[in-house]
């Protein structure tokens, strides 16, 4: 299977490495940001990109309204709408995203994530704990696919209550008649969501050998998995190292720890908690890089290296059974450029030669 590759949308008025806990203070991370964005999306076309992830959270502009804007500016990209089950209603949620697959021509896909903090989940009104939260996303996407089959729908459950549901606007695309629907997550919840309501499963990154073994009981059930990590890459890996250790030389190594004893202590999440345990050994491979993770977030496990060695990397990735994959990196344009341009080019020639000899 060919591996299909995304890149992470980026925020408003962002151009450089910034820290995630300085990102999310910055007023202009929760604006929509039209212009360099769609250039952004349009660049990530020209490269042969699948899909931009439009990120959620209380620091960014509402996912689904950004997506509406972009999507009269783009011609091919999809956008990967981030959501989270306590926010929206099924039927709601299910009318809103099929209208905005009908203002941009089908090219949406959905990322469901949990909700990693607490403390921000009560900014919404939702009180749950991780595992009831994953319950409840479990009952959401059951009520969310009867909508999309355009059934009528009677429902009483723990967590929703619904009478003759039934909406008018369908799900608007000549593939699917439904949203394809990456479920995020690290732990034994998310992969079993992914099993029963989902497409793929969308993890963190972790060693191949590791992905491979946690990715069995996934693909054994017909659904793809996918990683979320970041690329560091330039013409030499003497080049991608300086590059790494540059992202972190302007940070303030004080108030990134405080951050982080701060947003770990305050998360709940599986994933993230086993990412920032994994950042205490800097190279986990030859090639994948921790070091920015205290800093810039779980997301930004990376590999690093020449495109060469990246490619490898994210071809063994594929052996382990990797599919899907949402990138990232710093710059996000020039990282992307850089991907497309040197890196993915090698990647289509290896699967090509893998297809010509079979």
């Amino acid at each position: 299977m060919p591996l299909t590759f995304h890149w992470r949308l980026p925020k408003g008025g962002e151009t450089s490495g910034e820290s995630r806990a300085r990102g999310e203070t910055l007023e202009r991370t929760g604006l929509p940001d039209l212009g360099p964005q769609s250039s952004f999306c349009r660049a990530a076309e020209q490269l042969g990109l699948s899909g931009v992830l439009v990120d959620i959270g209380a620091a960014n502009p509402d996912p689904l309204l950004l997506a509406a804007g972009l999507g009269p500016l783009t011609s091919s990209i999809e956008f990967i709408v981030a959501c989270r089950s306590g926010l929206w209603h099924p039927t709601t949620f299910v009318q809103q995203l099929n209208t905005l697959s009908a203002l941009v021509g089908g090219r949406v896909s959905i990322n469901v994530v949990a909700g990693h903090s607490p403390a921000e989940q009560a900014f919404y009104g939702d009180f749950l704990d991780h595992d009831q939260r994953y319950a409840r996303t479990e009952e959401f996407l059951a009520l969310c696919h009867a909508l999309w089959r355009r059934d009528p729908v009677d429902h009483e459950g723990p967590h929703y209550r619904v009478r003759g549901a039934a909406l008018n606007t369908p799900f608007h695309s000549s593939q699917r008649r439904a949203p394809y629907l990456f479920i995020a997550g690290g732990s034994s919840q998310a992969q079993t969501l992914a099993i029963r309501e989902g497409d793929c499963w969308m993890r963190l990154a972790d060693t191949p050998a590791r992905v491979a073994e946690d990715a069995r009981p996934v693909l054994a059930a017909g659904k793809q998995v996918g990683l979320r990590m970041s690329i560091i890459c330039r013409p030499t890996r003497a080049q991608a190292l300086d590059a790494a250790r540059a992202l972190l030389a302007d940070l303030d190594p004080g108030l990134d720890r405080r951050a982080e004893a701060q947003f770990v202590a305050g998360s709940d999440s599986v994933s993230i908690r086993a990412s920032f345990r994994l950042a205490a050994d800097e190279w986990l491979t030859p090639t994948l890089w921790t070091g920015a993770v205290r800093s810039h977030g779980a997301p930004a496990m990376s590999l690093v290296g020449s495109p060469r060695e990246v490619a490898d990397a994210l071809l063994e990735y594929g052996r382990a059974g990797v599919s899907q994959f949402i990138l990232s990196g710093w710059s996000k344009l020039d990282a992307m450029q850089i991907f497309g341009r040197e890196v993915l080019p090698l990647i289509r020639a290896a699967e090509a030669e893998a297809r010509a000899a079979c």
